[in-house]
């Protein structure tokens, strides 16, 4: 895919007042969905190719997080100071501040190209919000794809991650280890294993996952959008079946409403 003709998400990391870039084509049929899974399963990954294979946007709270600290004070709205707040004290971002944020960029969910929301809902509290600004904005969604994975190959996924401390590089002990022990292939930096990285805040961080997000499951069961795709083994492979479930998804919602026209059939694509 010719990068350079991607969304460049715009008005997603840098608010309302910014343009998107590259914005693509309406779709006839765009693909809106939720990913949802433990720390560690791949969404982030997964919604990057997702988006890659469908053209959705990928609506991502870690990245308009992760780009608010580029931003200068002037830049900031009260909702992005307040979280940028927290954060510089280690503190969780609060529902309130997190939906102040997605609600003030909510005409990134009208993109012609649809949307991949990754990190967003993480509550019950938050998940009504986003039912609720659905409903403002007349559309629905598509799917909610829980990524599964064991508590122990989670572990070792994160146990096993290594970051640069100068670029912010990542790198895997096993899975895709630098050139040279501890030092960045990119930069040259030092290598370290950040705290929330280490086997015992791995465990905290799955148990705070249960207490918070686990019951998002049996919220969209209920509504009849939940798809489990299992997210173990490599990302392409996982990928490829989780585009399987979505577009069996489609077949059998267009069967039981007894629509056999081409367009309810069709896949989520141009």
């Amino acid at each position: 895919m010719d990068t350079s003709s991607q969304n460049d998400r715009a008005a997603w990391l840098r608010g309302r007042i910014a343009k998107c870039a590259h914005l693509p084509g309406r779709l006839a049929r765009p693909l809106r969905v939720v990913l949802l899974g433990a720390p560690g399963v791949g969404k982030g990954t997964q919604a990057a190719l997702l988006s890659q294979r469908y053209g959705a946007c990928h609506l991502s709270t870690g990245d308009l997080l992760r780009e608010a600290k580029t931003q200068s004070s002037r830049e900031q709205t009260l909702a992005m100071s307040s979280a940028l707040n927290f954060m510089r004290h280690g503190a969780l971002v609060p529902d309130t501040i997190v939906w102040q944020l997605v609600r003030e960029r909510s005409g990134c969910f009208q993109c012609p190209g649809g949307f991949i929301l990754d990190g967003f809902p993480r509550t019950l509290a938050q998940a009504g919000a986003l039912q609720h600004l659905m409903e403002a904005e007349a559309l629905q969604l598509d799917a909610v794809i829980n990524f599964e994975l064991p508590a122990s190959e989670i572990v070792a996924r994160l146990s096993g991650r290594r970051t640069c401390a100068t670029c912010k590089a990542v790198f895997h002990i096993t899975s895709q280890p630098p050139q040279f022990a501890d030092t960045c292939d990119r930069c040259g930096g030092l290598l370290y294993q950040r705290e929330d990285d280490r086997a015992q805040a791995i465990v905290v961080r799955l148990q705070a996952y249960e207490r918070s997000t686990a019951p998002l499951i049996d919220f969209y069961s209920a509504k009849g959008l939940l798809t489990s795709v299992p997210a173990a083994g490599e990302p392409e492979q996982i990928c490829l079946h989780t585009m399987a479930a979505l577009e069996e998804r489609k077949v059998n919602r267009a069967a039981h409403s007894g629509d056999a026209s081409p367009a309810a059939r069709g896949l989520f694509v141009v």
